[in-house]
């Protein structure tokens, strides 16, 4: 209302007259477009802003008979008093007449042109004049028209709430149910897709049912998977403009006047991972090349059908692409139906999967390149892979629940390993954990032991990281005993590092020293450097908890060494990391600072800001050591806004109040 209504009033005192202005109201259907219109023009009336009143024709464009223009004129002329005889017999008359008593008519007017689906519709009905207004509501965007466009868009979901609210309140002010049930309150108006029409219809149905709560309509909805389906079935009404309360039909008359690529399009997209889907991924669904997949995602745009979402990663146009919650369950429901489109969409689903893992394994891959390693396709550097592993993540994550599918299993594992290390990145721990079950699931039921062994190592890690320690040693356990039984020696040796520091992490630390001597013998058995490293650097971060601190040097010192030669640098900051820990422990305050310094800086050349916060807290605590509270008080802030950058607000408000206590 408040980009509408301004634009609607006269202009001011001795401003030059405004020329034709035109608006279009649009937006999917029953997003509240004529609801605008309507009030719109109240107001401005009350206003007196329109001494002539308001002209209102509903044009019905996505009827199966749309009122046409010629019939529209004859509706306009009766309510401006020409009827009966005085009505002119040929339409060119008619338009003639309905002209020149809109250029004759002193008193301002606006004209509404109610639900247009084509500007045939609307365009003979312009007045001549630009003393009048024309506003135009529409599901399709008059792109190539001089009109002022406003676009709708769902409600936020406190006014979803809200209009539930009002509604049942309106009915009976005692109905108390939406206080007593926010969640279940908002939890409806999330299925309903915070869509006007959708949250009228479970409003009424809510006001039929009075005596039972709003969580049983949630329960209802929920088990049906299509909202569409229990509010079209509880629906017996029509709104305050004559128009049936139901869901599918408006959704049907939008799908079936598309283009059939168009169709196609929508169809596939409703099947897509992820509710933002980046253009790159809708092409490899689609079969496309980019720009074709771009045209017709433009082309639905237009017609409201989807929402483009600007600023998005992972896409060459920085424009991700949304379907709402009710036209993708629309979509699911048509594919369903028709065994060819079932079987369309599962190529289209194989497609996008074999897109997702051939792109997420060059990223991950460079993410773990190393000097001497061959050169990751695509990506140049850490920078590029993360940005589109960023820009993809939300659809890479639900693409590998498919793999409790047997068409999708094996790519859908394939891909959760191929995640593992961006996630831990990212520490995105709970979708780690998402993942990491899905694939150990998958893999189990298949019996691909050596992926299943794998499943469980990422899966225990994120639990690790989640503060799941418990449940991460028993992961770590049951991968082990699968590459045992494997003969897999390299992934028992990764096993027991993994075990020995989830054991230390649950407080079993002499448990965890002798799992981490036992991958190190591993490992130098087989001659796995970087694992052997890897084993050093956590058995002397279980030494030092041990008490054992010269030991704890001797053993981060052989793993900095070890990384240093593998021309690992992320992980050779680590070890300075931690060796700095282990000299402050001994009293070698000064070397502790200068370790300290060597691993900050590699971790601001990874962008590793999480790290570069914990680094900045031990050499804060380190200075505080050296008696030097302005140098602790600087780290302290610094490592706050590190934090920050990495998303751990907890850590950053402990370390600002660190920073207070050196005041």
């Amino acid at each position: 209302m408040g980009r509408l209504l301004p634009r609607l009033g006269p202009a001011p005192d001795g401003a030059a007259a405004l020329p034709l202005l035109i608006f279009a109201v649009t937006g999917m259907g029953g997003i509240g477009k004529t609801a605008l219109a309507v009030e719109a023009a109240h107001q401005a009336c009350a206003k007196g802003w329109f001494p002539g009143g308001t002209l209102f024709v509903d044009l019905r464009g996505y009827d199966d008979a749309p009122v046409t223009a010629d019939q529209a004129v004859l509706a306009l002329l009766d309510a401006l008093g020409v009827r009966g005889p005085e009505l002119p017999q040929t339409t060119a008359r008619q338009y003639d007449t309905y002209r020149t008593l809109l250029t004759e008519r002193r008193d301002r007017t606006l004209l509404i042109l109610d639900n247009s689906s084509d500007p045939s519709q609307f365009l003979p009905l312009l007045p001549g004049t630009d003393h009048h207004r024309v506003l135009i509501t529409s599901r399709d965007r008059p792109d190539f028209l001089p009109v002022r466009l406003i676009d709708l868009e769902t409600l936020a979901p406190d006014d979803s709430a809200a209009l539930v609210t009002r509604a049942l309140h309106d009915a009976d002010e005692r109905d108390d149910r939406p206080s007593r049930e926010q969640d279940a309150l908002r939890e409806l108006t999330s299925l309903c897709g915070h869509l006007p029409l959708a949250l009228q219809i479970a409003a009424a149905m809510l006001r039929r049912r009075r005596h039972r709560d709003i969580a049983s309509l949630v329960t209802e909805i929920k088990a049906a998977g299509d909202p569409t389906a229990v509010l079209d079935n509880g629906s017996r009404g029509t709104d305050l403009y004559g128009r049936s309360l139901v869901l599918r039909p408006v959704l049907e008359t939008s799908y079936r006047r598309l283009p059939p690529d168009q169709a196609r399009l929508l169809r596939l997209l409703a099947l897509a991972p992820g509710t933002e889907t980046s253009a790159e991924a809708v092409a490899a669904l689609a079969d496309l090349d980019t720009e074709a997949a771009l045209s017709l995602l433009e082309d639905l745009a237009a017609t409201h059908l989807v929402t483009p979402v600007e600023g998005g990663e992972g896409s060459a146009s920085g424009v991700r692409w949304r379907l709402h919650d009710l036209v993708r369950a629309f979509g699911v429901g048509v594919v369903a139906r028709d065994a060819e489109l079932v079987e369309e969409g599962e190529a289209a689903r194989e497609r996008v999967l074999g897109f997702y893992c051939r792109w997420a394994d060059a990223a991950d891959d460079r993410l773990q390149w190393l000097p001497g390693r061959p050169e990751p396709e695509r990506f140049a550097d850490r920078a590029q892979a993360l940005e589109w592993l960023d820009g993809e993540r939300a659809g890479l994550v639900a693409a590998v629940q498919w793999a409790g599918e047997e068409r999708y299993a094996d790519a859908a594992v394939r891909l959760a390993a191929c995640l593992a290390v961006y996630l831990e990145w990212r520490r995105s721990f709970d979708d780690g954990i998402t993942v990491g079950r899905a694939a150990r699931e998958a893999a189990h039921r298949f019996g691909d032991h050596h992926r299943e062994a794998d499943a469980w190592t990422n899966l225990g890690s994120a639990l690790r990281q989640a503060g799941r320690a418990g449940e991460a040693v028993d992961a770590h356990t049951r991968a082990r005993n699968l590459y045992q039984a494997a003969g897999d020696r390299h992934g028992e040796a990764d096993a027991w590092t993994n075990l020995g520091v989830a054991l230390r992490r649950a407080g079993r630390v002499g448990e965890a020293v002798d799992a981490l001597i036992r991958a190190r013998d591993l490992f130098q058995a087989a001659g796995g450097r970087h694992g052997e490293a890897d084993a050093w650097n956590n058995l002397g971060l279980a030494l030092e908890e041990a008490g054992r601190v010269g030991e704890a040097v001797d053993a981060h010192t052989r793993a900095r060494d070890l990384y240093q030669a593998a021309g690992d640098r992320h992980r050779e900051g680590m070890a300075w990391n931690n060796l700095g820990t282990a000299l402050q422990e001994a009293g070698r305050v000064g070397e502790a600072i200068e370790a300290f310094g060597k691993d900050l800086e590699i971790c601001r050349e990874f962008e590793d800001w999480y790290g570069a916060g914990q680094t900045l807290h031990n050499l804060a605590f380190a200075h505080e050591s050296a008696h030097r509270p302005s140098d602790a008080r600087a780290c302290y802030l610094q490592a706050a806004d590190a934090f920050t950058r990495a998303n751990a607000p907890t850590e950053a408000a402990q370390a600002r109040t660190w920073a207070e206590d050196q005041e």
